[in-house]
């Protein structure tokens, strides 16, 4: 019995190990190479849902590798290295010290005080945050993040709203997790601080939830997000290797904006994945809309939509994997997908895939572009789950309910 179940271990280290060896070599049909990845990895799946002492087998690779633990609070670090996808080498403050948030106040953003948020997230050094208790923190102005920062709402219910909310300006290593975000405001026409050493002036913000202007390897996971003044995650000017997974999306219009503008084309480098989030009641549109780059929209849940859910212009590559789309009852409003700014004669060349969605209400993917293609390969990150499972990974998304000493 003991060899057997050694020979299962290693059967299913191995699996997990061949997406690598494949990417390693030379590539010549990115499109198998896609779907050689995806097979070995839900075969990796089931022996794991089969070996359950070696992971809690939800099926949500992210919350499988930290939630069983109930000492997860001893080791909060270990999150850094559960990312997936494009952000999965952002490691935030994972090497540096724990910082605790003691003071919920944001009176004066030129000189924070010592204990607040805002002190931590300008540090220099990596810093790991996380809150001593419940709070609600109204800033002041633009929360502009320095790089190798983790806000760690983990253990507290910690609310950023009422107020600007976070900015990611040309910095990298971002961590954003467990945090409630709404009710986001434009701040501006006043001087900020972004490092120990630098304060400058800034004009009026957009009024994001979460602002990625040029920055890199950021991963936005378990997070709560409504009711923002512009979008409530946006990543533009360049910004890329990008992860947002796990978070609970609500009651806002326009959702996501990944790509500045049509003309903006350095962010033809950009990469995004959008996986196991669930877009849910009161969205109308950009789940997300995209330009130019590269975005794997995998094993989410979307549940409600008003005018589209993916849309985007500039020939962006958008690879759409084991998603469930549930179309609203609007007879007009059934079409998952919108192709903005230009003719039929234009978009139908842009590489746009649906595959293995779960479509349902009368809900329809209108896939474009020569089929198999090579963008498809910048724009695969992960391998889906099957689209029957998405119901089973996202039902935790958002801000988790986690207590010191217990499974999270």
């Amino acid at each position: 019995m003991a060899s057997f179940c050694l020979h299962f271990v290693i059967t299913f280290l191995l699996s997990l190990l061949l997406p690598t060896l494949i990417y390693s070599s030379p590539v010549q049909d990115p499109e198998l190479v896609v779907q050689q990845v995806q097979r070995s990895i839900n075969n990796a799946s089931r022996i794991r849902r089969n070996l359950a002492y070696l992971s809690c087998g939800t099926g949500n690779p992210i919350d499988d590798c930290w939630r069983c633990d109930p000492n997860w609070e001893q080791n909060r670090q270990k999150l850094a290295d559960c990312a997936i996808g494009f952000g999965r080498n952002a490691i935030g403050g994972r090497d540096g010290k724990i910082y605790v948030v003691t003071d919920s106040s944001d009176d004066d953003a030129v000189n924070p005080k010592p204990g607040t948020l805002r002190y931590a997230v300008v540090q220099d050094e990596p810093l790991w945050i996380i809150f001593a208790r419940d709070m609600v923190i109204k800033l002041k102005e633009e929360l502009i993040m320095n790089s190798f920062k983790t806000i760690d709402g983990r253990g507290a219910s910690v609310h950023i709203a009422g107020g600007p909310c976070i900015t990611v300006q040309y910095v990298n290593n971002i961590i954003i997790h467990g945090i409630n975000i709404h009710d986001c405001k434009q701040g501006g026409n006043a001087n900020v601080r972004s490092s120990p050493s630098h304060y400058g002036w800034r004009t009026i913000s957009d009024g994001d939830g979460v602002s990625i202007f040029g920055g890199s390897h950021v991963w936005v996971d378990h997070c709560s997000l409504s009711n923002c003044a512009d979008g409530l995650i946006d990543a533009i000017h360049g910004s890329t290797a990008i992860t947002i997974s796990n978070n609970y999306l609500t009651h806002h219009d326009k959702v996501m904006l990944l790509g500045h503008s049509d003309t903006y084309t350095q962010d033809k480098a950009m990469q995004v994945t959008i996986a196991f989030n669930h877009f849910g009641e009161g969205l109308v549109q950009r789940m997300p809309r995209c330009r130019h780059g590269y975005f794997h929209v995998v094993n989410n849940d979307y549940t409600h939509w008003e005018m589209y859910a993916i849309g985007g212009s500039a020939d962006p590559t958008i690879n759409s994997q084991g998603n469930r789309f549930a179309a609203p009852d609007d007879r007009s409003s059934k079409e998952v997908t919108k192709h903005e700014d230009a003719p039929e004669s234009e978009w139908k060349n842009w590489n746009w895939r649906s595959e293995g969605d779960l479509l349902i209400n009368g809900a329809f993917f209108t896939a474009s572009g020569a089929g198999a293609s090579s963008s498809y390969a910048k724009a695969s990150s992960l391998s889906a789950r099957p689209s029957s499972l998405v119901g089973a990974i996202t039902t935790s998304a958002g801000a988790l309910n986690c207590r010191k000493g217990s499974h999270c």
